[in-house]
């Protein structure tokens, strides 16, 4: 009996491999499918919706502002004139209107009013009180005055000259040492008692911003080097601080519109 013949154990290796898928990689990458051609075909992108191509995010939209006016006072001399073009730049929907008060009457003036620059004294605790700067003070005479002859002035140089108070004097100067009270009624009003002493009855002592205010073609003026000074402040209610008179006060001390309160 012929015995089978055993197949060489090459052919039994080939044999077990058959029919048996290769091992699955972990962690390699997809191997490339290839064309018609052989050559490598990138895996086919996933299309994207239109919710995927644009997203828009609803904002809540802000509710514009109320119109509002933001009044203030301002004695005369004051010179608000660079705060203002900073309120207007930073504040355009809030309109700022600019009210004339009197020295005299300017803290009764603050009832109608967001916020003031006045002149100081003023004690009154009810009252947010800022001092901002102090004047010069000066002596107004007639162009033709032998005070004028020099570029300052000292009270002892006022010895024997007719000094005119007006009734809106803000300096409390009621009587300098050496003068000489006029011999004539009180005058009313600061430019009443400079139209005077431009025509040589007398001095007046003003803050030199009311120099300038009332400044007239024959009278000058020259700064009173040991004269009294006037304070003008920034002042406001306690109980009436808003975000409006914040912000001017931020525009007073010089913060920016990015700056912290």
């Amino acid at each position: 009996m012929t015995r089978a013949r055993r197949p060489a154990p090459d052919t039994l290796d080939r044999m077990a491999t058959q029919g048996r898928r290769p091992a699955r990689r972990t962690g390699g990458a997809t191997p490339a499918r290839r064309g018609k051609a052989g050559t490598a075909q990138k895996p086919a992108a996933k299309s994207r919706t239109k919710a995927q191509d644009k997203v828009v995010f609803d904002a809540p939209r802000s509710t514009p502002e109320e119109p509002r006016i933001f009044r203030l006072g301002a004695v005369p001399g004051a010179t608000p004139g660079r705060w203002i073009d900073a309120w207007k730049q930073r504040m355009p929907h809030v309109r700022l209107e600019l009210v004339a008060i009197s020295a005299a009457g300017q803290r009764d003036a603050l009832a109608e009013l967001d916020a003031a620059l006045i002149r100081l004294p003023l004690v009154d605790p009810t009252l947010h009180i800022i001092p901002l700067y102090d004047e010069v003070p000066v002596v107004v005479a007639g162009t033709d005055s032998h005070l004028l002859a020099v570029d300052e002035l000292s009270t002892s140089d006022l010895v024997g000259e007719v000094v005119i108070v007006p009734d809106d004097d803000v300096l409390g100067l009621r009587e300098l040492p050496g003068t000489v009270s006029p011999n004539f009624p009180a005058l009313k009003t600061t430019a009443d008692a400079i139209a005077t002493a431009a025509s040589g009855a007398g001095i007046v002592v003003v803050p030199m911003s009311l120099a300038r205010l009332h400044h007239r073609k024959d009278a000058d003026h020259r700064p009173l080097i040991d004269g009294p000074s006037s304070t003008v402040a920034l002042v406001w209610p306690r109980d009436r601080t808003t975000d409006d008179v914040e912000t001017f006060v931020g525009i007073v001390r010089g913060r920016t519109a990015n700056s912290s309160r």
